[in-house]
């Protein structure tokens, strides 16, 4: 990390002085700028109440000590570390006329952001891992999905996406950049800011699309591989109310995956072309903030455990400030 830091004050230093970004956002809608500036801000006030409530939810309530909850408070945990790094400054450039942020902003920006969403990427199929393991070998659930085993499969995801960030931001900090730099989005995406470099970026773009491509299909491959294993298990089943309790387990999992890996998939199949933008900064709203905020609540309106701890925890607070 220190490293890091020293490449980017270096790299600073060796640029010309004075090297800004301008994050456009929806700056071409003013009438808007304060309905969305109320809207992103009750957003993100949900997503911070559902990410850190469903972590204290499932520390709260020995019941939810298992492989899947713990997988899910991490997944809690990412979602929020990632809203937070992209979401304040979207608030604060609704509501000033200076939208610019530093080469420094920029790169720290991106280089967490990266992280995060990589890091869940690999979550959600360590996740799918946990579900095949429960549907297709129960008896062996508790055996296969060791405290060892889990936290390994959680490390991973972690530690591959500080590399993946670390790599894409590595080779970002060689390209050059010139005065003020416009962005036609509201997050500084690699993408974006390698396309405004002075030089020439080839390095970058076929590392993005390396890294990006395998990221995606590798995490896709493990979980289309579980989810097959489970529905061929789940038509085994002999009865319809066994079969329907089965997959309901899988049921907000298998939401979640629909909604963070289609966007992706969308964003990449959309041509950055003038009249898309709209379209791109759409859907990076949804893939930014709003993902993150609707995770707790799948989560949390398809399960009896979590209801329940969140009526007794509420119930218990305010027995205790009748009392």
């Amino acid at each position: 990390m220190n490293q890091l830091f020293f490449s980017v004050h270096r790299t600073q230093e060796n640029q010309t002085a004075g090297i800004t970004f301008i994050l456009l956002g929806f700056s071409e809608y003013p009438d808007l700028q304060a309905p969305l500036f109320l809207l992103f801000l009750a957003v993100y006030t949900v997503t911070v109440l559902g990410n850190l409530g469903m972590i204290l939810v499932i520390r709260a309530n020995p019941k939810l000590h298992t492989p899947m909850y713990f997988f899910l408070s991490h997944l809690s945990f990412v979602d929020f570390c990632y809203s937070s790094v992209v979401t304040p400054k979207l608030l604060e450039n609704l509501v000033v006329e200076d939208r610019t942020i530093s080469f420094t902003g920029c790169v720290l920006q991106f280089f967490f952001a990266c992280i995060f969403v990589v890091t869940e990427t690999f979550l959600l199929a360590a996740m799918a891992y946990d579900r095949f393991v429960a549907v297709c070998n129960p008896l062996l659930y508790t055996v296969v999905m060791s405290p060892r085993l889990c936290s390994l499969l959680v490390a991973a995801p972690y530690s591959w996406g500080f590399t993946c960030s670390m790599t894409l931001t590595y080779f970002l900090l060689k390209l050059s950049f010139r005065g003020h730099n416009i962005i036609n989005n509201f997050v500084c995406e690699h993408a974006a800011i390698i396309a405004l470099s002075c030089s020439d970026s080839y390095v970058n773009q076929k590392i993005l699309l390396i890294s990006a491509t395998f990221n995606e299909v590798s995490s896709l491959a493990i979980i289309l591989t579980s989810y097959i294993f489970i529905f061929v298990t789940i038509m085994k089943m002999p009865s319809t109310g066994g079969r329907h309790k089965t997959f309901s387990t899988c049921a907000s999992h298998l939401t979640a995956i629909a909604i963070f890996h289609g966007t992706i998939l969308f964003l990449y199949c959309v041509p950055t072309t003038q009249s898309s933008w709209l379209l791109v900064k759409v859907a990076s709203v949804f893939y930014t903030v709003v993902i993150p905020m609707l995770n707790p609540l799948i989560y949390s309106l398809r399960n009896k455990d979590v209801k329940e701890t969140v009526r007794k925890l509420v119930t218990s607070k305010l027995l205790c400030r009748i009392l």
